[in-house]
């Protein structure tokens, strides 16, 4: 088997998710020193060329301790009374822990709608892409304020959360920051023989039944909806790492492929899947490139609209259009502006999206990921 610093050789991207138990300690205050060490660590990264997302538990806690309440409230609203109070808090702490290596984070809340719903889906990812790009840290949470549904009884004290954060922003590896060294084949709490896996290749219903029920008092993630996160990332082709973060640089070490915590393999074949499937799907419109357009895509460059000669068809954000060039339809790609927006932006340089539409999405109309090209004869 490939070791893991070949497999992780190449990431780019990361997305860490802390859990409650991770950022707080037993008397449920935020552990300053520990969001110190993350912070040292993506600054590291970052100055590697990495792109870090954090996935931060914890405001619940705070809110608890800010509320003066005797423990940790099954009523809901007083749940998200206490997670609207600690979230700010919790937001101060990251911004100091981050400032001391000249770091800008931002707040990003999150709901289930924040998926479901394709605008506001293309929104958040151009939000986050946006911030990724000035070297910004995006700091994720659920919001559990306004959530409608029972405030981590869907999510998982934000362990599906991350995954799903991982799987649309294309991230490379998600690292799960928890209080146990990985995932055992029975409750290491109870069973002293209990055996650590290093690699899980594929989420069997024989690993399914290694997650059982939580077990942490404090966090209500559990290994369950670890492992219901691990296969959400097998989908999307990104590597899933749950380790202890009391180990010493556990982040670094991780992609420095240390043999810390337990790896789920990424599907290997999501992206063959992605540009078939994108090559196969009904397409909503047509964009007609100029010669240097097309030769630019097929040496894997995103398409700009300097290289449009032509829009046709009625599409949207998100849609699938054909790429074609002297009369020959080449590929397909998913398109980041509407066509009302191409007409308006079509031969321009990128630096006059902006005076054209009065906004801009991209620079691109198309990422170079997301197109399919034909074989050509």
């Amino acid at each position: 088997m490939t070791s893991r610093k070949e497999l992780f050789s190449d990431v780019e991207k990361i997305v860490i998710k802390i859990g409650t138990t991770s950022i707080s300690g037993n008397n449920g205050c935020l552990d300053l020193e520990f969001m110190d060490r993350i912070a040292s660590q993506v600054a590291d990264l970052h100055n590697l060329g990495k792109q870090v997302i954090i996935v931060s538990s914890g405001s619940i806690g705070v809110g608890v301790e800010l509320l003066h309440l005797n423990s940790r409230p099954r009523e809901i609203p007083v749940r998200q009374a206490a997670a609207a109070v600690g979230q700010s808090v919790l937001m101060q702490h990251w911004m100091v822990a981050f400032k001391r290596y000249d770091l800008n984070v931002a707040q990003i809340l999150l709901s289930y709608e924040s998926f479901t719903d394709r605008l506001t889906y293309l929104n958040l990812r151009n939000s986050i892409s946006t911030l990724l790009s000035y070297g910004v840290i995006p700091i994720i949470n659920e919001n559990d304020p306004t959530c409608v549904h029972e405030i981590e009884a869907t999510l998982g004290d934000n362990d599906k959360l991350s995954a799903m954060v991982a799987s649309k922003t294309e991230a490379d590896l998600l690292i799960m920051l928890s209080d146990i060294n990985g995932l055992y084949d029975r409750n290491p709490k109870r069973h002293s023989d209990a055996i650590l896996l290093n690699t899980v290749e594929e989420v069997t219903p024989t690993i399914e039944s290694y997650g059982g029920s939580p077990t942490s008092t404090k966090g209500v993630g559990g290994m369950r909806t670890k492992i219901e996160a691990a296969k959400i990332c097998n989908m999307a082709g990104c590597y899933m790492v749950i380790a202890n973060s009391s180990v010493d640089d556990v982040v670094l070490r991780i992609l420095d492929g240390n043999m810390i915590g337990t790896l789920f393999l990424a599907n290997q074949y999501v992206h063959r899947n992605r540009i078939r499937w994108i090559i196969l799907a009904m397409s909503s419109g047509t964009i007609v490139v100029d010669s240097g357009a097309r030769d630019a895509l097929m040496n894997s460059m995103s398409l700009l609209p300097k290289g449009v000669n032509e829009v046709v068809g009625d599409f949207d954000r998100g849609d699938i259009v054909k790429l074609e060039c002297e009369g020959e339809v080449f590929g397909k790609g998913i398109t980041d502006y509407t066509s009302e927006e191409l007409e308006q932006i079509k031969g321009k340089n990128t630096n006059l999206i902006v005076d054209a539409l009065g906004y801009k999405n991209y620079d691109h109309v198309i990422k170079k990921e997301n197109i399919g090209l034909f074989k050509q004869s």
